[in-house]
């Protein structure tokens, strides 16, 4: 059960611009919720909110505060959850290293990240700073699985007022690149096991056995994987594809996500990272192990760590004259794709790249052609045949396409997103194995030094509730339903053989199609290029990839998704998109106080917060606010007070402005309760009539840098100061 004081919705506490927004617009939230005796709580899930959590010992009492998200992770089990949860920072090191030094600076005692601890004290350290970082944040709160989709009103407007496309042509050399040999889906192994069991996961080599990892507990039912990617077969690729980058004439890119595949993809990075710069490791690779460089940290902290050595400067600079241009980050910064891990996350580079018509970024600040190089090949086909597909047909059309909704199988921490704690450099040539509680060899792999090993598993109850949940969709909308599933992929076959006799069973077996990720997204393509709409029953990460491309096509972004996930115990979480492009809205906030995040995934997560609330509580006044958020949701939409990119035009404030008006003019307006339309038909009347007042205060802080007295760990005083400053509006609302 529910804290006897736990409020009725929770709102996430995050980073960057999703929580400057919340600055303005939870004040609004609260007051009007508290008229239909609502209350709005919050719990603090940021990145510099973990690290204080995490090191209270290093802390005064003042400063120190409790572990919001474990709480939180105990509260999504219970019936009475309601979490509104905004997008947060899944670190990557480098992330987390600048976090740190801004608290630092504010003066909280934290012990440095270790880098490369050498001491019992440092590698303790170290553990409690790696389970901060990428997604630790949503593996703990996702216990139910996921539905994401457009919103009518969304969809609708965004067919109204088609965004700007790129054009494709037939002859464009933009490609993707994966391994077809010795990557992590050639190499993969699954099981379905019968019974409850434990295993742990050893290293035999020439010099007897290392444990890796034990005690993994499994209850019966769990489909678990094991799979590694050779490093010899990726330096092989990744310096194959350089050449032939370098002879097509198109762009190099690197595309993959070392904030969610915390472990993993850091690694990948660097080794692409040590291949770009292949000569140089090979001449001073022993000078920059002694300067500190780790590739997986990328290029930019390399940069500031030779920056004392001419030489090694130099080199660096013949080396980037012999490779192919790069994909930029920032062309005006010189920022390319391997400056920062974190910088290129798949899920939003790709979609960006495929609807600006396959072009990139390059150092010359023009776009260009680019070969996309995504070494797993267990998803790039999905990027790789929608390129084939805009190629052959054009760039989709907004206005008549279809929509594509996802349901995805992501609760209890299921998949590849959940593999962390059991993945693993290998340190020395031998023999992974998982070992059950009975001396059964689950899986084995032969792997040399320097591989990337990880196991990843998905329990039967979220997959059954997956299967449940697609079930009662499709007859709900009787879309087009197809699991992405690929029979000669072994984890996809174990699902196959769970998901065929519940469909069976149930008599819509003739309802759903199963198809290979490849297939499935040109049959995706072809429905809602002719209008109509499908369902697309995915994995984890298709799930996270999927609600970015299509969104990212269909309605230019996918900040604006409906996310709903059914917690399995029968309370809600609400999600509110993605926040990939959050820290170039915070720069621009800085530099010229203009905030251009579009609060819109938040007023949609809170209409359905509210309709549920009504539901589970039997609370109608919160029914008659949640009809009402609808209502002003429309209005935004409607009349177009979304926020503009550029400075000195209405901004993520303005937008707040008008969605509380036209909040209270729908609460004033109707009629299914009296005393809520008294109690807002004064407000909606003042924030009419203060129009000129309000929009002249908001537009008039703008154009001059803005200070929060932090990025990271923002001064509360500030943020509010800057986010809240129109004194009419704050005196209407409270």
């Amino acid at each position: 059960m529910a804290e006897p004081n736990t409020p009725d919705i929770v709102y996430t506490k995050v980073d960057e611009a999703p929580e400057l927004a919340s600055a303005s617009l939870l004040p609004i939230i609260r007051t009007f919720a508290a008229a239909a005796g609502v209350s709005v709580g919050t719990k603090d899930i940021s990145l510099a909110g973990r690290i204080i959590a995490t090191f209270p010992e290093h802390l005064t009492e003042a400063q120190r505060q409790p572990d919001d998200l474990a709480e939180l992770g105990e509260l999504v089990k219970t019936p009475e959850a309601n979490v509104i949860k905004l997008p947060n920072i899944s670190a990557s090191v480098p992330q987390l290293v600048a976090a740190v030094k801004e608290l630092q600076a504010q003066g909280y005692a934290l012990p440095d990240y270790p880098e490369s601890p050498s001491t019992d004290e440092e590698k303790a350290i170290r553990a409690r700073y790696d389970g901060i970082k990428g997604s630790a944040v949503n593996p703990v709160l996702r216990e139910g699985n996921s539905d994401r989709r457009a919103a009518v009103a969304v969809k609708n407007y965004a067919m109204a007022n088609p965004h700007r496309m790129g054009e494709w042509t037939s002859d464009s050399k933009t490609r993707v690149a994966s391994m077809s040999k010795g990557d992590f889906f050639s190499n993969e192994v699954s099981a379905t096991l019968d019974g409850a069991a434990k295993a742990k996961i050893v290293l035999e080599t020439a010099d007897g056995e290392t444990v890796l990892k034990e005690g993994v507990s499994y209850p019966a039912g769990t489909v678990v994987d094991a799979t590694f990617m050779s490093a010899r077969a990726l330096d092989a690729f990744l310096a194959d594809e350089i050449e032939k980058t370098k002879a097509e004439g198109t762009l190099f890119s690197l595309h993959m996500k070392a904030t969610m595949m915390k472990v993993s993809d850091p690694i990948i990075f660097g080794h692409a990272v040590k291949e770009w710069l292949k000569p140089v490791f090979e001449q001073y690779g022993d000078k920059l192990k002694e300067l500190g460089v780790n590739p997986a940290s990328g290029m930019g902290d390399l940069l500031e760590r030779v920056k004392g050595e001419p030489e090694i400067v130099k080199a660096i600079e013949a080396c980037r004259d012999q490779r192919p241009p790069m994909y930029m980050v920032n062309s005006d910064k010189g920022i390319t794709n391997l400056h920062v891990p974190s910088d290129v996350i798949i899920d939003a580079s790709m979609p960006a790249l495929i609807r600006d018509g396959g072009k990139g970024w390059g150092p010359d600040n023009k776009q260009h052609d680019t070969n996309c190089v995504i070494p797993d090949s267990s998803y790039a086909p999905v990027y790789d045949e929608a390129i084939a597909f805009f190629k052959a047909n054009g760039k989709l059309n907004p206005a008549t396409a279809g929509t594509v909704q996802n349901l995805g199988l992501m609760a209890q921490k299921a998949e590849e997103y959940g593999s962390h704690p059991t993945t693993f450099e290998i340190p020395a040539d031998g023999t992974v194995k998982m070992v059950l509680d009975d001396g059964t060899v689950l899986h084995e792999h032969k792997v040399e030094k320097g591989d990337i090993w990880r196991s990843a598993s998905a329990r039967k109850a979220p997959i059954e509730d997956w299967v449940n949940l697609a079930i009662e969709r499709q007859k709900a909308t009787g879309f087009r339903s197809i699991f992405w599933l690929d029979e000669t992929r072994a984890h996809d076959a174990e699902l196959i053989k769970m998901v065929k006799p519940i469909l069976e069973a149930k008599g819509v077996a003739d309802k759903f199609e199963i198809m290979a990720p490849r297939e499935a997204t040109r049959a995706s393509l072809e429905t809602i290029t002719k209008g109509e709409n499908t369902i697309a029953i995915t994995g984890n990460v298709l799930r996270d990839y999927l609600t970015d491309l299509f969104p990212i096509l269909e309605l230019a972004t996918s900040a604006k998704m409906l996310s709903i996930v059914k917690l399995m115990n029968g309370g809600g979480l609400f999600e509110t998109g993605a926040g990939g492009s959050a820290p170039k809205h915070v720069q621009q906030l800085m530099e010229e106080n203009h905030l251009r995040w579009d609060s819109l995934g938040e007023f949609c997560a809170l209409g359905e917060s509210l309709q549920f609330l009504a539901d589970a509580r039997n609370n109608e006044k919160a029914r008659v606010l949640g009809k009402a958020v609808d209502a002003a949701t429309q209005g935004i939409l409607d009349h177009d007070r979304s926020p503009s990119r550029k400075v000195g035009e209405p901004d993520n404030r303005d937008s707040h402005y008008w969605f509380a008006r036209y909040w209270a003019q729908a609460l004033a307006d109707q009629s299914d309760d009296a005393d809520l339309a008294a109690h807002f038909a004064p407000i909606a009347r003042a924030l009419a009539e203060s129009e000129a007042a309000i929009t002249g205060e908001l537009a008039a802080v703008q154009g001059r840098p803005a200070d929060l007295g932090g990025y990271y760990h923002t001064d509360a005083d500030k943020t509010a100061a800057v986010m809240r400053p129109s004194e009419t509006l704050n005196a209407i609302i409270g």
